[in-house]
């Protein structure tokens, strides 16, 4: 895990970057399916919702799980192993950030005033579908895997 403000940021934006890259894929085919200009449609919204992501993340999600963890759940008596403390943070992160994001996307796709519980409630679902396990999964273990080299280098 991060030790310090430039880990922090690091360990944000890869996590952010791979996360928002597959899931803006994930999204816009769901919507429009695979078509000619897709590429060029998932690199034309990928600068705002990266932005978005990495600051939903740095200033809220991220501050309030690890507030929430660490004063109401995390018991230091249970002896959990960093790997559970991870896992477990990165499962609330995922809700946090599914939960807000897709408000973000409903927004950018269909517009304000197009926001309807039966829609964010199907985006939603659908994002958390897909997005816990690419966390927990692939994304998490890539990133805490890169984190560590650089740890390591850093220390060295």
């Amino acid at each position: 895990m991060p030790r310090n403000l430039k880990e922090e940021l690091l360990f944000t934006a890869m996590m952010a970057g791979l996360m928002v890259i597959v899931m803006e894929t994930y999204n816009i085919v769901l919507a429009s399916g695979i078509k000619v200009g897709l590429v060029m449609e998932i690199l034309k919204g990928y600068p705002l919702a990266l932005i978005v992501a990495a600051i939903l993340d740095l200033a809220l999600v991220g501050p309030l799980v690890k507030f929430i963890f660490f004063n109401y759940i995390f018991k230091p008596e249970w002896k959990q192993t960093p790997i559970k403390i991870a896992l477990s943070i990165s499962t609330m992160m995922v809700l946090g950030m599914v939960t807000l994001m897709s408000i973000f996307g409903i927004i950018v796709t269909f517009g304000f005033n197009n926001l309807s519980w039966g829609l964010y409630g199907h985006a939603w679902l659908m994002n958390l579908i897909v997005a816990l396990p690419l966390q927990l999964v692939i994304v998490g273990p890539i990133c805490r895997f890169l984190l560590m080299k650089f740890q390591t280098r850093q220390d060295a």
